[in-house]
């Protein structure tokens, strides 16, 4: 069984290519309405090949034996009724092939995901093949929305088995990071479906364990796309402290990404979310990261000011909640100064920096 499941895998890209020059095909034809190209002749004989008994094919089929009519009708009809008749016919040609690069599209995508779903759940897939997939796959659902596409990974429970890719320690990173894009371009194709799957999963906590570019990348798109709810879910799973050792981080790209990560909790983050913080010494953190902007380049500056301007203009705090958190930072400010001139200096981007 495994095996066969192996085979159809290896096929699909060969039958995608296949498709695709079909939909392009179909595409051709809408731009040059004209009813004897290459373009014609390749879908009329895709029409001798499907199999209309398949209900998934039999729309398609539908539309290809409309499209062998018009065809027919254009090539041989002759005199007046030719000339009134033609733009008519050329207009329906026109929509029969966006009908018929629709469903190859649906085609497609039904090869795709299948294979993806079958390439997830296998205990030993090919890496390439898997990336492979996974890149088609997010390229496609960031196209945007579709109903059908959308009933399929319902269907076949793609976000459960995206999530435990993801979790998996064992499997490569190239791979996790590549579920996570996939992960994120899903919550963009349809919030209010896939959200409720990231905060009852285990999404986050495998983004922040695994503490790559790539997956904090990855966590700030989901933060930008779920704001509250999710930094919520981050606070109570106690990964607030997680992502602040990424602070720490020996490469500076992913020290950079957990700032902005750090931003965008503080913009949308509730009162716990940004005590949580606070407790775990981000203030103090931040200032040695801002003493380090002449060697780290211009990333830190202001860093410190630069998160309490997203505690003011955030929408996660009361006002109430703004105007109190303001008179702590300023006091972990002086407290973490080596001299009083650099709490000045900071105190004072702080003050200006953030609106009264």
């Amino acid at each position: 069984m495994e095996e066969a499941s192996k085979q159809e895998t290896e096929k699909t890209p060969q039958i995608v290519q296949v498709l695709e020059a079909l939909k392009e095909a179909a595409h051709d034809i809408q731009r040059h309405h004209t009813s004897d190209s290459p373009a014609i002749k390749a879908l009329v004989e895709l029409h001798t090949i499907i199999l209309s008994s398949d209900p998934n094919l039999s729309a398609l089929s539908n539309h290809l034996d409309r499209l062998k009519t018009l065809v027919h009708s254009l090539n041989h009809s002759t005199g007046l009724r030719s000339f009134l008749t033609r733009p008519l016919s050329t207009h329906s040609l026109s929509r029969v092939a966006a009908s018929i690069e629709s469903e190859i599209q649906a085609w497609i995508d039904r090869e795709t995901v299948h294979a993806l779903s079958a390439s997830l759940r296998n205990p030993s897939p090919n890496e390439d093949e898997l990336v492979a997939l996974l890149t088609q796959f997010q390229d496609r659902v960031s196209q945007g929305f579709n109903r059908e596409l959308q009933d399929l990974v319902l269907k076949l429970k793609l976000f459960s088995a995206l999530e435990t890719v993801l979790l998996d320690a064992k499997c490569p990173n190239r791979v996790r990071e590549k579920t996570g894009l996939v992960v994120a371009a899903l919550i963009r194709f349809n919030k209010d479906v896939f959200v409720g799957q990231v905060l009852m999963g285990p999404t986050v906590q495998a983004l922040v364990s695994m503490g790559s570019v790539t997956s904090v990348e990855v966590l700030c798109s989901l933060i930008r796309s779920i704001r509250s709810p999710l930094v919520d879910e981050i606070e109570s799973n106690g990964e607030i402290q997680n992502i602040i050792k990424l602070l720490n981080s020996e490469d500076p790209r992913l020290r950079v990404l957990a700032f902005e990560c750090v931003l965008e909790i503080g913009y949308f983050g509730r009162k716990e979310a940004v005590e949580a913080m606070l407790k775990e010494g981000l203030v103090e953190k931040l200032m040695e990261l801002q003493r380090s902007e002449d060697s780290e380049g211009h990333a830190f500056a202001s860093c410190v000011a630069r998160f309490a301007v997203q505690l003011e203009v955030g929408e996660g705090l009361r006002q109430r909640e703004k105007r109190a958190f303001k008179p702590e930072i300023l006091l972990r400010v002086r407290e973490a100064s080596l001299s009083d001139a650099e709490a000045a200096t900071v105190v004072a981007e702080v003050l200006w920096g953030s609106s009264p």
